[in-house]
């Protein structure tokens, strides 16, 4: 299993891409005012989404050691950078200010990690959720109630405490699971829909192609996932 730290922010360049994203607007520098723990706050969420990162690592070599079982095929880390979180409380209506944020944006730090069976998807939410300092704060089951798309995926917002020298902090990160071929079907499906030069009548036809192609593939990986199982328990 590979824990991949993608878009990690310099902190120290928060301050100026704060001021970048900023420059010239209405009130901008008001906004800076109430922005202006800005960094401190990408530092506490940071924390906390290596804090899940280290549970998970820990979750999946425990498995590995007692049941020769990764799984978790691998991980990815990361952080909304600071145009996107603005740009989201700006969508959303609200104030631009490190109150709100904290209060109204759940996805600053995120992990997705990506597994090697369907099973394995709930088996991380189950042990996950069962520590004593993680709290389940939202719970979106994309593979049983798929999206209109076809994408499939489960998306968790835990929170956990992180302690500084100030004392503890709850800090909310999404954990968005998923099997590889979900993540396989949602990158591809990503670059159909978010790439602006993409003909409109192109998206329309491979978007159709890749909504069937979910339900061939969710039913792929059940088979798989049936076979896995006959298999571990002629081992057993």
């Amino acid at each position: 299993m590979i824990l991949e730290r993608q878009n990690l922010m310099n902190i120290k360049q928060i301050s100026s891409d704060l001021e970048r994203e900023l420059a010239g607007k209405p009130f901008g520098s008001a906004n800076i005012k109430k922005l202006q723990n800005l960094s401190q706050l990408y530092q506490l969420y940071q924390a906390g989404a290596n804090e899940f990162g280290t549970k998970l690592e820990n979750l999946d070599s425990e498995f590995q050691v007692n049941y020769d079982h990764n799984p978790i095929h691998h991980m990815e880390e990361r952080m909304k950078d600071v145009q996107s979180l603005l740009n989201k409380l700006i969508k959303k209506g609200y104030d631009l200010s490190v109150e709100n944020i904290q209060k109204h944006i759940f996805d600053v730090a995120g992990i997705r990690v990506v597994t090697n069976y369907i099973d394995d998807v709930y088996l991380i939410e189950k042990i996950l959720l069962s520590q004593s300092d993680v709290t389940l704060v939202r719970c979106k089951d994309y593979i049983k109630n798929p999206k209109p798309s076809g994408y499939r995926s489960l998306h968790i917002i835990v929170s956990v405490p992180v302690f500084q020298s100030t004392g503890s902090k709850s800090v909310n990160v999404e954990i968005q699971i998923r099997t590889v071929g979900m993540d396989m079907w949602a990158s591809l499906e990503h670059k159909l829909r978010y790439k602006t030069d993409i003909d409109s009548a192109l998206v329309e036809k491979y978007g159709a192609k890749l909504h069937s192609y979910a339900d061939e593939l969710a039913g792929i990986e059940g088979k798989m996932q049936h076979i896995y199982q006959q298999l571990s328990d002629y081992k057993n």
